[in-house]
């Protein structure tokens, strides 16, 4: 057995794929290590515990998710942000079976702050990305925002509705793209 891993990325990598395939059970100090083909001992290397392997490998499977797009254009376009999100959103869906139901991270046992945390960078990022494509929309009104409707309060309403959309696995954005024209454009 190899006692040296590549690298963390590699760890990470072989993490996702047993959870595609076998679900967030799979996901164990001894399983990664086998699936890696290398020891016990490799692992905690990286991770000094299951807990802080799963966090690590729920902020890459959020990484996976939500990677930048190709096409930057959607970052410059409000409407073409949230197609691309949903469609992110059922990509997530479709590669890991029930991992946004799973938002709340019950699976990490003990030590849940860990999990719960990358989780909460990882919607404060899509947050921030949504109100600085609303900023940079060149369609959007000059009225449309106001100091008391404020892009920020625009880019919450929109990413609650992304999160009930989740729970719902609900993948279908003209409802959203549809309050989006009538209210900015």
């Amino acid at each position: 057995m190899n006692t040296i891993v590549t690298s963390k990325e590699e760890i990470l990598k072989t993490s996702r794929e047993l959870i595609r395939r076998e679900g967030w059970s799979a996901i164990s100090i001894r399983s990664v290590a086998a699936a890696c083909g290398v020891s016990v001992g490799s692992i905690y290397n990286y991770f000094d515990s299951k807990a802080a392997l799963m966090g690590a490998t729920v902020e890459s499977v959020w990484c996976e998710i939500f990677h930048r797009p190709e096409d930057g254009a959607v970052f410059q376009d409000t409407q073409a942000c949230i197609t691309w999100l949903y469609g992110r959103m059922e990509y997530g869906c479709n590669e890991y079976p029930g991992f946004f139901t799973l938002h709340s991270l019950g699976f990490l046992g003990e030590d849940k702050s860990d999990g719960k945390r990358r989780m909460q960078q990882t919607w404060q990022h899509i947050l921030a990305g949504l109100c600085s494509v609303l900023r940079r929309d060149r369609r959007v009104r000059p009225d449309a925002f106001t100091e008391a409707f404020t892009a920020e309060k625009f880019a919450d309403l929109l990413f609650s509705l992304m999160l009930s959309a989740l729970l719902r696995q609900d993948y279908d954005p003209a409802p959203v793209l549809e309050i989006v024209r009538r209210t900015l454009y």
